[in-house]
């Protein structure tokens, strides 16, 4: 019977241990889980200061205000628009009408429906020259 006592000796301290254990990792576990919870709330503040921040900064008041402030930008005005035309092989760059919007009837496509308007495409690449004759404003 002692060698039945001796091995069921064995066997309790074995679960005590490995209870310890268990106890042991479940404490480490909570620990590690309480400072991911508390880094999950400072990372929410700062982003919900963040957040108040860009919109602080992207209010368009604000965008004019520095605008005008520290770049010296100004309004535009619809007169000071300048259009500048290329002919396809020459060098230098003329000055164009202002381009007027012409109300006509939509043309009729398939079926009898209205056709899609499709942008307009430059026909040729303007030169850095021409490029840079507007870059001293508006005249």
């Amino acid at each position: 019977m002692s060698r039945l006592n001796i091995f069921l000796l064995i066997v309790v301290l074995g679960c005590a241990l490995s209870v310890v254990n268990a106890t042991n990792q479940q404490r480490r576990l909570f620990v590690q889980l309480e400072r991911a919870q508390s880094e999950e709330r400072q990372l929410q503040q700062d982003y919900a200061q963040l957040q108040y921040e860009q919109s602080a900064l992207s209010k368009t008041s604000r965008i004019e205000q520095v605008a005008t402030a520290s770049l010296k930008m100004q309004a535009v005005a619809t007169g000071g628009t300048q259009y500048l035309t290329l002919a396809p092989g020459a060098s230098v760059a003329a000055e164009a009408p202002i381009p007027v919007a012409v109300a006509s009837a939509p043309a009729q496509g398939r079926a009898g429906r209205p056709a899609a308007k499709q942008p307009a495409r430059a026909s040729a690449a303007v030169p850095a020259s021409v490029k840079s004759a507007n870059r001293g404003g508006a005249r």
